[in-house]
This record gives C-alpha cells, structure tokens and sequence, in this order.
C-alpha cells in the first residue's frame, strides 16, 4: 500500500464529476459523497488487504467476489472507496452489499481501462492546483483549464503530453458525441491505428510540434471520428504536448481558435512550473535518500519529506550493470527503467543512484512480504533492461528490517550481495543473501586476501607467476583438483584432459613450490587463494 495519506483531499463527488462515466460508475456510497479522498493506493493481488484513512483503494486483479477482502479492510480503516472491475453484471449485486454493510464506497473501473492510467488521473484529480507536487506533475490544474476550454469552445477537451498520454480531459454532458478516439484515449490505449495513420501522413503531429497555431482535422465518419481542433502546447521551441477539441452535439464556438492559442499559453506555464518543481523536489528526495543510504544523515528528515511511516518494514534493491563501453551513455535510461518498474509495483518506491549503482528503497512493505515478491519485482528489471536496452544488470534484494533506520543496514547487505556476484562464482542475475550466503562470505574473504598481501602464500603466488611465464595451467589444475575434493577423474573431466596429465601438473605444482597439499591447512589456503585473478594471486 501507499504511504499515509496527506491532510486535506476532496469530496468524493468531486472526484467521480471529474473522472466522469468514460472510466468508473458509481455502486453504492452509504456514507454520502461528500466523504473526502485524500490519497490513491494500489492493493497488489500479493498484498495482504490493508487500507488507510480516505484513501482510494485499486484492487488491481481482484475480480469479483475476489474484492470482498479489500472492501472489508476499506471498511474497517474508514477508507473514502474501494474500485474494482467486474467480470459480469451480477458480480455487483454481492459487492454492493459488501460494500454497503462496511459502509465504504464501491466504484466499478470498465474493464478496458489501465489501472496506471486511472491511478494517475485519480492523484492528479486529488491533488488540485494548489498542492505541492511530491511524485509527478500534478495535473489537478490542468482538468480545470481542461473544463474551461470545453465551455469556451463548446467541445470535449483533452490535454495530453507529448507522448499522447492524456492528462486531463473535460467532463462530457449527455448529448455529447464522444467519438472512438476521445473514448479511447481516457481509457489509457491509442486511438485507432488508421485515424493516426493519417494524422502523420497529414503532418498534423508534425505542426503541433512546431507550430503556435490552431490547425483543424476534418470528420471521418468512416473511422468514427468528428472534427477537431488541436494546438500545440509549447515552451519556446520545446513541445510539451498537445490540446485536443472535439465537437460534440454542436458546433463549436466562433471564439473556439482563439480561446485554444490562450489555453496553450496557460497550459504551458503550469506544465513548465509542475517541472521545476518536480525537478526540484526529485533531487531534494534523492539527496535525503542518499545520505539515508550512506549513513550521514537520519531518517527523520526524509520521512516527514514524504510523509513515512518511520517504524513500517522496508528495504533495499540495489542494481549494477555489467561492464561495457556504452554503460555511462545508458546510464539515464536504466534508471528511468528502473524508475517506471518500481513504481509499477510499490508506489512508495525511491531511486538514488551512487556511484555505478542504483539503489531502491522499498519504505512501508506490509510485515509479511515474501523474499520471492521482492525477487520477481528485481527480475522484471533485469529482463526489461536485458530486452529493451541491451544492458546486462545485477540485482541484490537486501533483508528487510524494520524501519526506516536500519536501511543503512539493508543497503550494505545488498552491496555485499553485489560485490560477490561482480567477482563471479555467482551465477544468478538476482539474488538475496539466503541465495549466496557462502559465496558472499567467499567473496570477502577473497576481498580481503587481495588488499592484504601478506596474507598470502607466495608460494601459491609463484605458482602463477611460473604459469604466466612458461604459458603452463598449474595452479589451474591444482584448484579444479582441491574443487573436486581429490577426485582426480571428476577434475579431469572438468578441465578436459586425461586423468594421468592431471595428477602430473599437480605433483609438479608441489615439486616447483614445496608446498604439502596433504595438509588440510595448506589445501584450504590454495582454494582461496588460487581464486584470486591470476595477477593477484
């Protein structure tokens, strides 16, 4: 779940009026509309059903009779609503009578709708226009300017961004035509494909990125689309994205052109200031969060920053990229990836990346959250990033402690984590320390052996010497001989070569070094130190 709701909110009403038909219906309300929503959360199938005070509960993947969980837990800690999808008409009959007995409200969410899209528009929607943003821009402004264009113009109104993500939109009266494209875009999918189609063989993209004018898209009533009015938003030569009026039942106004050119101005500078906010307010998160992470600072200030729990579990995912040439040049983009699944699955999750890693702190995680949750999370990073970026990453899940100031702690459990897998012997693209606890343990040991050079033998550190220079595989074969616990056949087969050459190359190892590999003290110093990188050893 999501971190305790802020102070203030909105009524419900407000924030079913503004989402509007196109995405929830209301199922019951027996505490009235009037009862405030003062943050969103995400309930995750794996989640235990919990809920806070005014929030709005997504019950993501709980279909059904499924929900009931969630509207009992809503009910219990006076949560605003509970929104769920149904797979049939007869599912609300049970959920609203749930709903009404724990007397929290129930919305229906129509099955096409993107939960990540209804979360967003739901927080923007509640954080209004005078709200500090905390997360993301806040667009709570933007449905407002969204609605006044639709009474300027006399259209249906949507702000999008420049990825054609919708923002804001306008509510839509009963005798509005909505058409496919204004339908589909609230939904959170692409319009029709062939419409688009057309608007880039038209150059229509292309003027709004670089025009300040209105430019006028004819109907096409074979594609189920009306006429349009859009306008670029823009800052100087910067696109920011893109307002869409649609005519409905009526003609738009005279005034529709140029009530769009002082709407783009408008939007433009809410869009402008929301980013040097939000700018401001991600670095300021990350400098609390680092200082968290490396120790100089307490926890408390980065818990009143965003509003956390100090005492609820929490932990650290740290990621580290392998070595490659282009790695600085991806560095941006696998931590925005890194970013956008985090927040996929844990909406309270932070970045903070130092030095060559990435580290995530996962605050408030309910009090049983499985190891194999956490595992999966990391993986879906590490195969993102294998897929769409061509970046081989690492992944430590450190331990899960029990607040906020013991994640220094959780930090360095999974640095360990990395460090081992970095020097190899690990073969796991992500891993806990109940996954290597032997070969973190190894590996710090072999750490140590390699900063601390009278630790080592030099006899063993001769053997590698003479290896270099007469191009031999001695010490090789000495630690696939000691690996294999003497049994000369099993590390022959593992070196590929005939058992009668193996213990040739182990005896003249001796005879070269003088060492008694008979002894168990010196066998276990040569298995440490003869893993050592050959100039080390």
């Amino acid at each position: 779940m999501t971190a305790p709701a802020p102070s203030g909110g909105i009524p419900l009403r407000r924030l079913l009026m503004s989402l509007g038909e196109p995405l929830v219906e209301l199922q019951a309300a027996p505490a009235g509309l009037d009862v405030l929503v003062r943050d969103v959360a995400i309930l995750d199938p794996e989640d235990p059903a919990t809920a806070a005070a005014g929030e709005l509960v997504l019950a993501i993947g709980a279909r059904g009779r499924a929900a009931l969980p969630a509207l009992r837990a809503a009910g219990r800690a006076a949560a605003a609503a509970v929104a769920v999808k149904l797979d049939a008409p007869g599912q609300a009959d049970a959920l609203r009578e749930a709903a009404t007995e724990a007397g929290v409200a129930l919305l229906s969410v129509r099955r096409e709708t993107r939960w990540e899209h209804l979360d967003s528009l739901a927080r923007a929607i509640i954080a209004g226009p005078d709200t500090p943003v905390s997360a993301e821009p806040n667009a709570g402004d933007l449905f407002s300017l969204a609605q006044t264009v639709a009474v300027l113009t006399g259209g249906i109104v949507s702000i999008e961004d420049t990825s054609s993500r919708v923002l804001a939109y306008s509510r839509s009266s009963d005798s509005d035509e909505v058409d496919d494209l204004r339908r589909l875009s609230i939904l959170g999918w692409q319009g029709p494909e062939p419409y688009l189609s057309k608007l880039r063989e038209w150059g229509i993209f292309q003027h709004l990125r670089s025009s300040d004018s209105v430019i006028e898209i004819d109907a096409h009533p074979e594609l189920g689309i009306r006429r349009r009015l859009a306008i670029g938003i823009r800052a100087g030569a910067q696109p920011l994205g893109t307002i869409w009026v649609q005519e409905g039942a009526r003609p738009l106004t005279p005034l529709a052109e140029q009530s769009l050119v002082g709407a783009a101005r408008v939007a433009a500078a809410q869009l402008i200031r929301r980013r040097r906010e939000l700018s401001a307010d991600v670095r300021l998160t990350r400098t609390l969060l680092t200082g968290l992470l490396e120790g100089s600072t307490g926890p408390q200030t980065l818990a009143t920053h965003l509003g956390l729990d100090l005492r609820r579990p929490a932990t650290v995912l740290a990621y580290a990229a392998g070595q490659g040439p282009e790695r600085e040049l991806t560095r941006a983009e696998v931590t925005g990836l890194i970013s956008v699944h985090t927040a996929a699955r844990h909406r309270g999750g932070i970045l903070a990346p130092i030095e060559d890693r990435v580290y995530v702190l996962l605050p408030e995680l309910p009090a049983a959250l499985p190891v194999a949750t956490l595992r999966s999370w990391a993986q879906e990073v590490v195969v993102a990033a294998r897929e769409h970026l061509g970046v081989e990453l690492r992944a430590a899940i450190g331990p899960t402690v029990d607040g906020l100031a013991a994640v220094t702690e959780s930090r360095t459990q999974a640095d360990r984590i990395l460090d081992a897998m970095g020097r190899g012997g690990v073969d796991l693209e992500v891993a806990a320390l109940i996954d290597v606890q032997a070969e973190v343990l190894v590996s710090e040991v072999l750490a140590l052996l390699q900063e601390r050079g009278g630790l080592r033998d030099p006899r063993l550190t001769a053997l590698t010497g003479y290896d270099r220079q007469h191009g031999t595989r001695l010490a090789e074969s000495v630690l696939a001989w000691l690996d294999a616990l003497g049994e000369v056949r099993v590390a022959a087969d593992a070196l590929h070569i005939h058992p009668n050459t193996l213990r040739y190359r182990v005896r003249r190892a001796e005879q070269l070094t003088g060492m008694d590999l008979a002894q168990p003290q010196q066998r276990l110093l040569a298995m440490l130190q003869l893993r050592l990188p050959a100039e080390d050893a």
